[in-house]
């Protein structure tokens, strides 16, 4: 009997990135057609979405990722289709130049934590009727036991 050798992999993904300055670029009628793009373009690159979430300034996608794919490279792919698209979006638009920061925090999740996770992603509007961005972000880099430098975190 043959044996065949087998590397599994179950990973979740919590992506959190922003517009560049946390510029209200995403409008109530660019949310759901991005977040359908985003989702679509994580599948593409195997690593299923199982929720994105956004308000004006910023983005959170929870996938589960492939052990074949590095984040940087996930986020590289999600960050410059989607910039593109959205650019396309707003181009007749009194906005600045769209941009996304330059960088993002990825978080590990629990299986055990992913309904929350969902709950929480869907709920960003009211959400954040509480607690900015900047609160939220560093919330999460303290949880996750992150180190960062506040001169940096905001490019």
């Amino acid at each position: 009997m043959d044996v065949m050798p087998q590397s599994l992999c179950q990973l979740y993904v919590h992506l959190v990135f922003s517009t560049k300055n946390r510029h209200p670029f995403i409008s109530d009628q660019h949310l759901e057609p991005l977040h359908a793009y985003l989702q679509n373009l994580s599948t593409q690159a195997d690593a299923p979405t199982l929720q994105v979430g956004s308000v004006a300034d910023h983005i959170h996608l929870l996938a589960r990722f492939p052990r074949t794919l590095t984040i940087a490279k996930w986020v590289s792919v999600l960050k410059s289709n989607s910039s593109r698209w959205m650019k396309e979006k707003i181009k007749n638009a009194n906005h600045p130049l769209f941009s996304w920061q330059a960088g993002y925090g990825a978080f590990s999740i629990s299986p055990t934590h992913v309904d929350a996770l969902v709950h929480y992603i869907q709920n960003q509007k009211s959400h954040h009727h509480t607690e900015s961005f900047q609160d939220e972000y560093r919330r999460f880099l303290k949880k996750y036991d992150i180190p960062y430098d506040e001169r940096y975190v905001w490019d």
